[in-house]
């Protein structure tokens, strides 16, 4: 018989009062895997994570973590899982290693198995040499990597990140990245939102794009990729002088944005020759793969949700 999923949830909502943030969505994370949840600002995904986190009760549908009631043995899943939070909430009065410590203690560690753990954790995050500095001294992947340690203390077999690599640079993002695949290879399991497609891409094994408090697609990055978008991508910026050939007829996908046209196709080679053909003379033609944020962008639309 295969292993339950690690979580599970049917037909969850999230109300409140007559705001729906989470509209009766169905998903299930198996054990090892990194999942991921994409969508725009007020999709629902952190109403979502703070469900699987025990922190907020659900208002309709069932949910199971770890194979427990987040409603009813939320101190027991707690006990279970690394939640990263999308701001450090690190104590900048205290070193390194002291945040490391302080943490264990609220998981009632003993301090010999505290000490085994930090030491462990700092290497493997890179931060061995830094554990007597000031949290405040550090950069901003320097704290990430810090935040991270810190939920690994209890040992957990589920990890919840929220934007793990928010405002960070691409040194940073990258470092991280490698920290949360080693993590994958050693059995933990991953969930998380980003607003990041290449991290998703990088990262997820599975993932799931809300938008507007529901599930619009779940699959693989490489998955969603195939089934939403072509397989090519032309972006060609016309400028003021093409006012007479159309782009009627050129494919299947056309979309006139205020800086550019963006055409999707399955051979971006033949749409340009058909361009140059039809007398227009572009600025500039790129010619690309199709990306998961095509995949987005297709799926939510590119205006704004404030």
């Amino acid at each position: 018989m295969p292993d339950a999923p690690l979580i599970e949830a049917r037909d969850l909502t999230k109300r409140y009062g007559e705001f729906v943030a989470v509209d009766g969505i169905d998903f299930a994370v198996e054990r090892g895997e990194t999942f991921g949840f994409l969508g725009p600002n007020g999709a629902g995904k952190s109403s979502t994570m703070r469900m699987i986190g025990a922190v907020s009760p659900a208002s309709g549908g069932t949910l199971h973590v770890l194979g427990r009631d987040p409603e009813r043995d939320g101190p027991e899943i707690r006990s279970r899982l690394g939640v990263v939070p999308q701001d450090d909430n690190l104590d900048l009065e205290l070193d390194v290693g002291e945040n490391l410590h302080v943490y264990g203690r609220f998981f009632g560690l003993p301090r010999d198995e505290i000490r085994r753990r930090t030491d462990e954790l700092l290497e493997f995050v890179h931060l061995a040499d830094r554990r007597d500095s000031r949290v405040d001294s550090l950069s901003g992947g320097m704290k990430r990597r810090l935040t991270i340690a810190r939920a690994l203390i209890n040992e957990p077999e589920l990890m919840l990140l929220d934007e793990p690599t928010t405002g960070l640079d691409p040194q940073a993002r990258h470092a991280l990245w490698d920290r949360l695949y080693r993590l994958k290879q050693r059995g933990v399991t991953l969930v998380l939102t980003t607003h990041y497609m290449d991290e998703a891409e990088q990262l997820c094994d599975r993932l799931v794009v809300m938008d507007r408090a529901k599930i619009v697609a779940e699959g693989s990055p490489r998955e969603l990729i195939e089934r939403y978008v072509e397989r090519e991508v032309v972006e060609l910026r016309l400028g003021d002088r093409n006012g007479g050939p159309s782009l009627d007829g050129l494919a299947d996908h056309i979309e006139v944005l205020q800086d550019r046209v963006v055409i999707g196709t399955d051979d971006g080679d033949a749409v340009v020759d058909q361009v140059h053909a039809r007398g227009l003379e572009p600025e500039t033609v790129l010619v690309r793969r199709s990306t998961l944020e095509d995949v987005f962008l297709r799926l939510t639309g590119r205006s704004l949700i404030d």
